[in-house]
């Protein structure tokens, strides 16, 4: 297990009755997750202190405890440098990050600073289903140039702001709204390419003309697509996955497929689960998985 075990402004503190029971900066919030089965005793005081509490309801949910500001900051110190996140109680429990992905960003910046210090070009790196940036902004801070493309512009304004803040707007990077399937097929037709491609696609999702597909009935189609935009020298391909059907080592597999053999034969891959470190009881909390490749 990958384990993202460097913050100092985030905290799982407690994981207990299919709830988390966290601190982001110095507000507590309890938010719900379906890997939390057992039960226990909530010793911890803070159960009964949240600044944020989500219940989930039969068609959706809300925030029913809600003492929080509309939006605050948490920093984490990576591997290429300082970064700095805006949050904000979103609907369906979100904060607008994913604390468990640094483990993922300190692994893509580590593998672009060093192929700039052996005196290669800038990498290019492509994050499709990019939501908020958290790669993006890794990937930027390491020195690569970006591409970040969501279907959502209120996530890319996002994260536009949060490069704003760790100090990157400056930074060379495309932000693009688009359905990310039909942006890569494009990119293939003007015969673009990039070393560096993070994939981080939804569940569950709804295509250009509003319907619905599910990652496991596309997530060959897609992987397969995306590999094909690698440059002839690529650096990295890293996937993610929070869907249960989906194991680290069927996705392996499926990105594996789809490399063409010269680059297979370089490929090294490992595909393990994410995980949080739970403070109360020193164990850690799966949360979603990755498949690495680096070349």
């Amino acid at each position: 297990m990958w384990i993202s075990d460097k913050w100092i402004d985030y905290e799982l503190i407690d994981a207990d009755g299919g709830e988390r029971l966290e601190r982001w900066g110095k507000y507590i919030l309890i938010r719900p997750d379906p890997q939390i089965i057992w039960k226990g005793e909530r010793k911890n005081p803070l159960w009964k202190k949240a600044d944020g509490v989500y219940r989930r309801v039969k068609g959706g949910g809300s925030w029913v405890v809600n003492k929080m500001p509309e939006e605050w900051c948490i920093s984490y110190g990576g591997e290429a440098g300082d970064y700095t996140f805006r949050l904000r109680p979103m609907g369906f429990k979100h904060t607008g990050l994913f604390p468990e992905q640094a483990t993922n960003w300190d692994w893509a910046g580590g593998l672009i600073k060093k192929a700039i210090a052996e005196g290669e070009d800038r990498p290019r790196v492509l994050n499709l289903f990019a939501y908020t940036g958290g790669a993006t902004v890794s990937a930027a801070k390491a020195g690569a140039a970006l591409c970040h493309v969501d279907a959502s512009k209120g996530m890319v304004n996002a994260a536009k702001d949060n490069m704003k803040l760790s100090g990157l707007e400056d930074a060379p990077c495309r932000y693009i709204v688009d359905d990310c399937k039909k942006f890569v097929e494009r990119e293939l037709r003007r015969g673009n390419c990039y070393d560096g491609i993070i994939m981080d696609p939804p569940s569950y999702g709804r295509g250009p003309g509003g319907e619905l597909w599910k990652l496991e009935e596309c997530a060959d189609e897609l992987i397969a697509l995306a590999a094909k935009l690698l440059s002839p020298t690529p650096l990295f391909f890293l996937i993610n996955s929070y869907t249960t059907g989906l194991s680290p080592a069927t996705m392996s597999y499926l990105l594996l497929r789809s490399l063409p053999e010269s680059m297979k034969r370089k490929a090294h891959s490992e595909a393990q689960e994410l995980g949080l470190r739970v403070s109360e009881s020193g164990l850690a909390l799966p949360c979603g998985a990755s498949v690495r490749v680096e070349f």
